[in-house]
């Protein structure tokens, strides 16, 4: 476990570091359409990390899939904690090295990637519905053992990393403005810029956790009725870390509290 929650810590690290600098390139070129340019940026450098990471840890590299793994009972919780602290480590130190080795200027002029937020009930929405269609689109198969056998990971990775793309052109089509650029799918990728610059990058910061965290609890609950057939889990397996299992199994139908040895 500890590990693949290295693995993690690394790869959001550089992913936080080559997708910024992709990004304040691409924008710093003036091309007509930028709006196409960021999408298949964050297209091919996702592909890549993907294609490496999900042997070795899962290829999560964001709390949300950390997150919504642990609802449908695909890692237990300790692992999930865990994977989530490394997950907010990388992009911390993605961004220290970020801010070392390019002209502060530059970062500064595009508002560090979006992480600030001005009208936060557009951002809000925004992260929900943009998060909700990642996970509807990409995740629904990712989470598919039956589905992952049949497609194989190259194009498991193709789907998931192509769901996110499109979330992120839907998004930055809506707003187009500097500052917030539009849905981020990562919370822990703003945390770095707040902890090492603050000031008005704490405003709106809650933006980017509670709507992923609504989304995912949305998600979760949508695929609670898919159909068993050709579902992510097998049976016995999503009954043992599935987390309404595990309220069940801790309190009971009385809500008497039962004892239980857990997995980490």
């Amino acid at each position: 476990m500890w590990k693949a929650a290295f693995t993690e810590l690394l790869a959001t690290a550089f992913l936080v570091f080559t997708l910024t600098t992709t990004i304040i390139s691409i924008l710093d070129s003036h091309e007509v359409e930028p709006k196409l340019l960021v999408p298949l940026a964050i297209f091919l450098i996702l592909f890549l990390f993907l294609m490496m990471t999900v042997p070795l840890s899962g290829g999560h590299m964001s709390p949300i899939l950390t997150f919504i793994a642990a609802l449908k009972g695909l890692i237990t919780l300790a692992c999930a904690a865990i994977y989530v602290l490394a997950q907010c480590a990388g992009p911390i130190t993605g961004f220290y090295i970020l801010q070392n080795v390019m002209d502060r200027q530059t970062v500064q002029s595009h508002f560090l990637g979006g992480c600030t937020v001005d009208g936060p009930a557009i951002a809000l929405i925004l992260e929900f519905v943009c998060t909700f269609v990642f996970l509807f689109l990409g995740v629904t198969v990712a989470f598919d053992k039956k589905r992952c056998k049949e497609l194989g990971m190259a194009m498991v990775c193709v789907v998931v990393t192509g769901s996110l793309a499109l979330a992120v052109f839907v998004s930055i089509t809506v707003t187009g403005k500097v500052g917030y650029g539009g849905a981020g799918l990562n919370p822990a990728k703003c945390l770095g810029p707040a902890l090492l610059q603050g000031d008005r990058l704490w405003d709106g910061h809650w933006v980017f956790w509670v709507g992923l965290f609504f989304a995912c609890i949305a998600y979760y609950g949508y695929s609670m009725h898919l159909p068993k057939e050709g579902s992510d889990l097998e049976e016995e397996e999503e009954e043992e870390h599935d987390i309404l299992w595990v309220a069940r199994a801790c309190f009971g139908k009385n809500g008497n509290p039962i004892n239980r040895q857990w997995k980490v």
